[in-house]
């Protein structure tokens, strides 16, 4: 049987910097079409898109709050319109607030926290899942969702409203695995240990991966390419018989 060949289009959220840059110019090389999307820094986006521009079939970029449902449902209707069939997702963004131990958590943070990594995460994929899912009138799809370490580390005295949030990415990923396995559509996880990007300094300590690195069994942090290699594994082909599983990138720990 012959399967026709459809073109790849990924949207990955907080594409703009670290782990989400890293797996946009790793697509981009592999053929797909973009869309980058990100919260604030449009210039950022812009650099991005002109780089890669050169390489992938099409790059657009999106600002959109993910947390909002109003602008996730806009995001979705643009690329609709710019890229047609969505059959990638990348939930990529996410938050760290400064470091402290629960005691000295505001409500507001936590709440925060949690809106920004865990409702972004599931209003994206909503909205995939409608228009990927083969018994809706889709051809399926892949979705990666980017957990962390932290969801069973716990973080203790810097981030354990972050290992909550990224716990909760956990269970949803392995819920919706199970809701849309028959429609054609996997849904993965990868989690990421210390790796170095520009989110530790978010939490107050932009060497941290530098202090983590020894305690480590590998003995290093990790890259963000590293990660990148594995979101896109999940999405492809290759990993065709993979869904409601997780890769740990975490250098052993």
């Amino acid at each position: 049987m012959t399967i026709k060949a459809i073109q790849p289009v990924a949207l990955i959220t907080g594409g703009t910097r670290g782990i989400g840059a890293a797996t946009a110019r790793l697509l981009a090389q592999q053929g797909y079409a973009l869309c980058l999307n990100y919260r604030q820094d449009e210039a950022s986006a812009k650099t991005m898109q002109q780089e890669l521009s050169a390489i992938a079939p099409k790059v657009i970029i999106a600002q959109a709050d993910v947390a909002i449902e109003s602008q996730v449902v806009a995001l979705f209707e643009r690329i609709d319109n710019e890229l047609g069939a969505l059959t990638a997702l990348v939930n990529n963004a996410g938050k760290l607030a400064q470091q402290m131990p629960l005691v000295d958590m505001s409500a507001s943070r936590v709440s925060d926290v949690l809106m920004t990594n865990v409702m972004s995460c599931f209003l994206c994929s909503r909205e995939a899942v409608k228009r990927m899912s083969t018994s809706r009138g889709g051809q399926g799809g892949s979705i990666v969702n980017v957990g962390s370490a932290a969801s069973y580390t716990g973080a203790p005295n810097e981030y354990v409203d972050y290992a909550a949030s990224k716990g909760a990415i956990d269970s949803m990923t392995k819920g919706l695995s199970l809701e849309v396995a028959g429609d054609g559509i996997r849904v993965n996880g990868v989690r990421p240990g210390c790796i170095y990007t520009q989110m530790h300094a978010d939490g107050g300590e932009p060497e941290r991966v530098d202090r983590l690195a020894s305690l480590l069994p590998m003995g290093r942090g990790g890259q963000p390419e590293e990660v990148a290699e594995a979101i896109a594994w999940l999405l492809s082909n290759k990993a065709s018989f993979a869904t409601g599983t997780f890769i740990d990138l975490a250098g052993g720990r």
